[in-house]
């Protein structure tokens, strides 16, 4: 079996299977390219409901189907205005290409995830967050109006005002209402490409909570967290605080303000073998991760994708947990009593040995427009697991610990879980549901893995 950049994977048997970036689960399926409106009669016509795709970067299976429908090809920045910020975009360009543009002309991208790599209309139906939640929301609080492809062929606009139940649904609705045409969006005003940083080495998990809530005043904050210490070293973290530096703080002279940043990336060759990921090899990476930081307290300037984009700078670093995959862990849970059900988590991983390589926390701020948008005010934790016996069983029991502590799962990182635990969870399911079924009934015209396995119908 051999696995293709872009998620296609042919088995023994010459047959085509998908996948996302997390490599589970594998759907067969048959790919149709999405150009444009004229094309969706056609596709239509074919056998089975459609599921529409961006880059394929998520880490669950709201992207996959019987019939992918990728909008790669739809890409074209409409409308830039380099004065006010509004850029207008079909929904398959990539965040990446948007920030060549944007950035040497003084903007930036109100929200990001951790890659680059997806696009404007994954970025909608996922509403992604990034590092500034806490100050400034998910992707949604800045989309002015978007167009929408329905089911039966209709294309309507959608914002907070104009069909506003639609918009509320397709923001964060992982791509269910329709296709996602293009969307207008307000960017951020930028006066160099680099990030002012300061990083903070703390002790334990109490440390760092306190410390993200003295800092809230900074736009960007996310730790790193070591979930396989114990004692009094329990949840030591890295806390990473950042800006946009201003011009008299970065030492260049100011033609170079702008410059994007150079390309240096690294490849992981081939998929690691599956003993490779391990307690002790997750301990030694986590130690010499921590210990890197010297100082307890520092400042630094770095440019943006290194501070926003880390991971995007090796390529196939999915290939590290080897070909049978993992799976990327996210939870919220409020503040009260949320810090004690972060504490209980990570002692059950602790305990269990499973402790994970990328175990990123981040502090939210209040919901935003959708109405199954993931962040609530809280704190969210990512962990990846490589696939092997018990992790699904394991995860189910952490399922019920989040829920026990009126917290949440990200739809766009998951794909086990069950439809109870997905509908209790999301106090707007109901509402979400009324409005997918009044333009896609039964999600009979537009499905997806995810779609099936939560019972969305």
């Amino acid at each position: 079996m051999s696995i293709l950049g872009d998620g296609t994977i042919f088995n023994k048997l010459g047959l085509l299977k998908y996948t996302n970036w997390n490599l589970y689960p594998q759907v067969a399926s048959r790919f149709s390219v999405f150009s444009g409106p004229e094309d969706w009669g056609w596709l239509k016509t074919k056998n089975g409901a459609l599921t529409p795709r961006g880059n394929g970067r998520s880490y669950g299976d709201a992207s996959l189907g019987k019939h992918i429908c990728s909008a790669l090809h739809f890409n074209k920045i409409l409308i830039f205005n380099r004065e006010t910020g509004l850029l207008t975009a079909q929904s398959g360009i990539l965040f990446s290409d948007l920030l060549q543009v944007i950035v040497p002309a003084g903007w930036f991208l109100p929200v990001t995830p951790g890659t680059q790599f997806i696009t404007l209309g994954g970025a909608v139906a996922a509403d992604v967050h990034g590092k500034n939640h806490h100050s400034e929301g998910s992707f949604s609080r800045y989309i002015d109006s978007m167009e929408i492809l329905l089911p039966d062929g209709r294309q309507l606009t959608c914002s907070k005002i104009q069909n506003g139940e639609l918009f509320r649904a397709t923001c964060g609705g992982m791509g269910l209402t329709g296709v996602i045409l293009q969307a207008t969006i307000k960017l951020k005003r930028i006066e160099t490409s680099k990030i002012a940083l300061r990083t903070i080495k703390t002790r334990n998990l109490d440390e760092v909570l306190d410390l993200f809530e003295q800092h809230k005043g900074y736009t960007y904050s996310v730790a790193w967290i070591d979930c396989l210490k114990k004692g009094r070293s329990f949840g030591r973290s890295i806390l990473t605080l950042g800006e946009h530096a201003k011009g008299d703080k970065i030492q260049t002279e100011k033609s170079r303000w702008l410059e994007l940043p150079k390309k240096s990336k690294i490849t992981v060759p081939f998929h690691f073998p599956g003993f490779v990921l391990n307690t002790f090899t997750v301990k030694f990476f986590n130690f010499l991760y921590y210990g890197k930081t010297s100082n307890k307290d520092s400042t630094s300037i770095t440019d943006y994708e290194t501070f926003f984009y880390p991971l995007d700078a090796i390529l196939y670093w999915n290939r590290i947990y080897g070909k049978g995959g993992f799976l990327q862990y996210q939870f919220v849970v409020p503040k009260t009593p949320g810090n004690e059900g972060l504490k209980e988590i990570l002692n059950r991983i602790t305990q269990k040995g499973w402790g994970s390589f990328l175990a990123v926390l981040k502090l939210f701020g209040p919901q935003d427009e959708g109405y199954i948008s993931f962040p609530m005010e809280g704190y969210t934790l990512a962990l990846d697991f490589p696939i092997k016996k018990g992790l699904f069983e394991f995860l189910d029991e952490l399922d019920r610990v989040i829920m026990d502590y009126g917290g949440r799962i990200y739809l766009a990182k998951d794909a086990r879980m069950k439809p109870e635990i997905f509908k209790q969870s999301y106090p707007d399911f109901t509402r979400f549901m009324e409005v997918v079924n009044q333009y896609n009934p039964g999600c009979s015209v537009i499905s997806s893995h995810l779609a099936q396995r939560l019972e969305l119908h």
